[in-house]
Parts: structure tokens; C-alpha cells; sequence
């Protein structure tokens, strides 16, 4: 069940959600959300930390990744009326960027959570553009104790 009837596209509340903050935001919609998935936004700028001669580049990628299941936890935490704990990668068990995407382009980001036990939650995630898939990783992300 979508728990998000349109998308959230307010940038300020996006930003709450998650811990990151300007420069290093890389989400700013949010289309789908249930417990098992998320579906995250991101307009590339020219002026993103990751862009570089016209193009969004990987470290970027792996970030609006990480972000997007930040978010998951963020939105999770807010429908609880809680705070939401700070994440990190714990791991990245692959990671494949298949296509660089262009300033300008938008970016669709699906996290599916395989398992999450006590804080530690293991992802599939499939980051699309222009109804492409460009990238694909599984990640195993850890919430501070």
C-alpha cells in the first residue's frame, strides 16, 4: 500500500527527513512509499557537488542511493511522529553504474528492502532516467546506536 498519495516535492520537508543537508542532498521527491519500498526523486542541477562536465557522476549515483533509503527511514520515522536516528552505509555489496546521466535529466530511484533486523537493513536498488535503468546496487545500511 502507497502511503504517498502525490508526490512530495516540499524541499524543506525532504530535507528533514534525511540527514544530509545542502550541498549534499540528492533527493527531493518523494513518489512511493510503503514499508517493503521506496521511490525517490532527484533533478540533477549543474551546481550539484556531483556534477562535472555536464554530467552527474557515480559518487552521486551511490549518495541518492544511500539517500533514498535514508529517506525510507525518515518518512518510516515521521509516520511514527519520531525522530528519525542517523544511517550509514555499512556496506555495498555491488554496485554498477551502467550510465552516466546529464545535468538536467531526473533520476527515479526504487529501494527494495530485502531484510531489516535491529537496526540493520540489506537494500536492492534500481536508480532509472528517462525510464532507463543507469544504475543498480545492494546495500547493507546500519542506524547509530
Amino acid at each position: 500500500m502507497n502511503l504517498v498519495e502525490q508526490p512530495i516535492t516540499d524541499e524543506s520537508f525532504i530535507q528533514n527527513l534525511i540527514p544530509q543537508k545542502w550541498p549534499f542532498v540528492m533527493v527531493d521527491t518523494l513518489f512511493y512509499f510503503s514499508t517493503e519500498k521506496i521511490i525517490s526523486g532527484f533533478k540533477i542541477k549543474n551546481e550539484d557537488i556531483f556534477s562535472s562536465n555536464g554530467y552527474f557522476q557515480g559518487p552521486g549515483l551511490i549518495e541518492n542511493m544511500a539517500q533514498t533509503v535514508a529517506l525510507h527511514t525518515g518518512y518510516s520515522y515521521f509516520l511514527k511522529n519520531q525522530e528519525a536516528p542517523t544511517g550509514y552505509i555499512g556496506s555495498i555489496k555491488k554496485a554498477e553504474i551502467i550510465k552516466l546521466p546529464k545535468e538536467g535529466q531526473e533520476l527515479k530511484t526504487k529501494v527494495v528492502i530485502l531484510h531489516d533486523i535491529m537496526g540493520v537493513t540489506l537494500v536492492k536498488i534500481e536508480v532509472e532516467c528517462k525510464g532507463e535503468i543507469i544504475a543498480l546496487s545492494e546495500m547493507k545500511t546500519v542506524l547509530a546506536k
